[in-house]
């Protein structure tokens, strides 16, 4: 056993779990804290005490690591001997070209690695305030659902306002309550995903009569009502289906319902005027998700409105749609690039409460956050990566990468936090690339020049 004193992590969702890999596995050892187990301690959107547990979708998107921004983060993150993503492999459920997850297998590995390893220790408590002075060292990984003493805590320390946002959860339908006369099974231009399944979303197709319809519904249905304290912006990225309707009657079927890709097998010439999407939620195959269907409507008119759909009219849902508060810091003022908070430097700050969105940005800003601050424990010089790779973007962004001067705001990760690259003309063979195929070649350079520098990164740490 190391002499080392321990590192402490609070939380133990995705970017929690994530830095007390990182840092136990370069040999320091770590206390792990987090409230869900202890009686009487809950949060509005969880529904286990296991480590690392999904409340939203069970994807972590593409895992296309050449020409889509998240699976090159994936890429980097197994590079660095991810848990999360080590973790995901193993329970992987069919997604098309998306790498998603059977939600408990997948929490259970991520809690039995951590249990397992010797220099981890587990304790369920509820960190209310600050951490303890003697705490010389401690990863703040609190997620959307920070506490509100700690977040108390956190805002009075800094004297900055938190900025929040609700996050809405998709709906759950049993398998076997999808008519599947009207509905297939066909991924987007089926193309396969990491499961090597190229049928993995089942179809839902509406006619123009039908959309209009499901339209009216969602913005005529009763919504969950706001608090004066919960009356705050939503994220794009997330946006409740109902918000999106309202924006414009064709927003969402050029969003989460665009047809484009799909073909009805029972009648290929006739295109849909929108298509529903189902993705599979476990490895069972008996659960499936609303693509995109986040909503903040009443339980009740969701299930009367969701029947709505072709294919869905006598489903029966495990689980129905709800809302979870958002909290994150005003990062660019607050933290450095060690993540660290400026005014208090023991304490760094990952996950979503950084001001990253999605599961796969969180655990990113959690492995950084462990192994910087693993080596500060060792007495080694460490810097976060460069801009070029996905991992270094996410930190300038959060540490100042957004506009000067404009509201900070929470971002996945995307080629546009990347320095750019001129599209190329000609491949490696030296034949002129088409026009419109420059776009992806220029994002594949990206890829692997972000790839090459975060592996020198890594070697040279």
């Amino acid at each position: 056993m190391t002499d080392l004193s321990p590192i402490h992590v609070i939380g133990g969702g995705l970017a929690g779990s994530e830095a007390a890999w990182q840092i136990a596995s370069a040999g320091v050892p770590v206390v792990l804290h987090e409230m869900r187990g202890v009686p009487g301690v809950r949060t509005d959107a969880h529904h286990t005490d296991g480590l690392a547990e999904l409340v939203c979708s069970n994807s972590f998107r593409s895992d296309d690591w050449e020409h889509n921004a998240v699976g090159l983060l994936h890429a980097e993150m197994r590079a660095l001997g991810s848990i999360i993503m080590a973790s995901a492999h193993d329970h992987q459920v069919p997604a098309g070209g998306a790498l998603a997850v059977d939600r408990d297998g997948f929490s259970q590995k991520v809690t039995a690695k951590l249990e397992a390893h010797p220099l981890v220790t587990i304790q369920r408590e509820e960190i209310a305030g600050l951490p303890p002075e003697d705490w010389d060292s401690v990863i703040v990984a609190t997620g959307p659902l920070t506490s509100p003493a700690l977040a108390e805590a956190i805002l009075s320390l800094t004297g900055e306002e938190s900025l929040s946002f609700f996050d809405a959860i998709a709906p759950i339908v049993h398998a076997d309550s999808i008519d599947f006369d009207i509905a297939w099974r066909q991924s987007r231009y089926d193309k396969e995903g990491p499961g090597g399944d190229a049928a993995a979303y089942v179809n839902c197709p509406m006619n123009k009569a039908e959309y209009e319809a499901f339209v009216d519904a969602l913005i005529d249905g009763p919504k969950a009502e706001f608090k004066e304290w919960e009356n705050v912006p939503y994220f794009d990225g997330c946006l409740p289906i109902e918000v999106m309707a309202e924006r414009g009657r064709e927003t969402l079927r050029h969003g989460p319902m665009k047809p484009v890709g799909l073909t009805n097998p029972r009648d290929p010439l006739v295109k849909a005027h929108a298509i529903v999407q189902l993705r599979q939620d476990n490895a069972l195959g008996t659960l499936f998700n609303i693509v995109g269907f986040q909503t903040k409507l009443k339980h009740g008119a969701q299930a009367e409105t969701f029947r709505m759909i072709p294919g869905l009219q006598k489903a029966q849902f495990a689980r129905l749609g709800g809302l979870h508060r958002n909290t994150y810091l005003n990062s660019p003022r607050l933290l450095d690039r060690q993540l660290r908070l400026k005014s208090m430097p023991r304490l760094r700050f990952a996950g979503q409460v950084t001001g990253v969105e999605g599961y796969v940005e969180s655990a990113a800003t959690g492995l950084l956050a462990g192994r910087l601050a693993a080596a500060e424990r060792l007495g080694k010089s460490l810097d976060a990566p460069e801009a070029h790779t996905a991992i270094g973007a996410l930190v300038e962004h959060i540490t100042g990468g957004h506009l000067e001067g404009a509201k900070f705001q929470p971002m996945n990760i995307n080629y546009g936090l990347l320095p750019p690259l001129e599209a190329p003309k000609v491949d490696e063979a030296g034949v002129k690339i088409p026009l419109k195929e420059r776009g992806r070649a220029k994002k594949r350079l990206m890829s692997i020049r972000a790839l090459r520098a975060l592996e020198a990164w890594r070697d040279a740490a």
